[in-house]
């Protein structure tokens, strides 16, 4: 399964929105320009996540978009399969022999599960902590 940069930057607004949740709406240019992303690519991906009831839009000077939800609520899952449709790493796996259609059914699974279980809250709150080994040459 290939994720299109429709649902890296739909993840993108997200957790831009779930950083700020509870402080108002935020203006898609103010990401656009934090990530220095195209203001109007990211105009035509807020709109079927506002369709879908995961953000909302204020209008007017002040306004923005903001989630519809506490960002616990919200898995990147919803946010995929909104923007990218259903999550399958193959299609037609009704036509493969019993094991490959067994593989890309776990595979398929396992994914699902990892994007199910991850919420935007978990991606917004998320720092790399891991303290690097690095690699060391000896010459």
């Amino acid at each position: 399964m290939k994720i299109s940069t429709k649902g890296r930057y739909g993840l993108t607004i997200m957790i831009e929105l779930a950083k700020h949740f509870g402080e108002g709406p935020i203006p898609l240019r103010q990401i656009a320009a934090d990530k220095d992303l195209s203001e109007a690519y990211l105009e035509q991906l807020v709109s079927p996540l506002r369709n879908a009831g995961l953000v909302k839009s204020v209008r007017g000077a002040y306004g923005g978009y903001m989630l519809a939800h506490k960002p616990n609520e919200i898995s990147a899952a919803d946010v995929i399969r909104v923007l990218e449709g259903p999550i399958q790493p193959v299609e037609g796996i009704e036509n493969e022999e019993a094991p490959q259609r067994e593989l890309w059914m776990r595979i398929r699974d396992a994914v699902k599960n990892v994007l199910d279980t991850t919420t935007i809250d978990d991606l917004a709150k998320y720092t790399n902590n891991e303290v690097s080994d690095g690699y060391m040459f000896y010459i």
